[in-house]
């Protein structure tokens, strides 16, 4: 069964789902599809290591674009403009001061 969960996502981390999609859809579905092409030509696929390997590269493909048009549907874009500076949230940039090796850390927050 489907999450029905909801995704919090900036703008620029959806734009990054949204194009990882796209590549997989075409690029990466169309590499695949040449690859087991290629592994049948070389005869029998019942011991042949090419051709399970890139089937199982598809599979990987094929549960990777699921996953992103799942998020996708979820997704609820934060508006960045909106966040309150003064408030730890999923956005938001903190920079944390590591006084041990005295430098300064940055990271962003995000959902899981």
């Amino acid at each position: 069964m489907e999450d029905k969960k909801e995704i919090l996502l900036t703008q620029e981390g959806y734009q990054k789902l949204e194009d990882e999609l796209e590549i997989l859809k075409t690029v990466r579905r169309r590499e695949v599809a040449d690859r087991i092409k290629v592994a049948i030509s070389f005869g029998d696929i019942s011991e042949n290591a090419e051709y399970d390997e890139a089937k199982n590269e598809q599979a990987q493909v094929e549960e990777r674009i699921i996953k992103l048009e799942s998020m996708i549907r979820r997704a609820v874009i934060i508006d960045e403009s909106k966040i309150d500076s003064n408030v730890v949230t999923i956005g938001s940039i903190v920079k944390v001061n590591d006084m041990d090796f005295e430098e300064e850390v940055e990271y962003t927050i995000v959902g899981s």
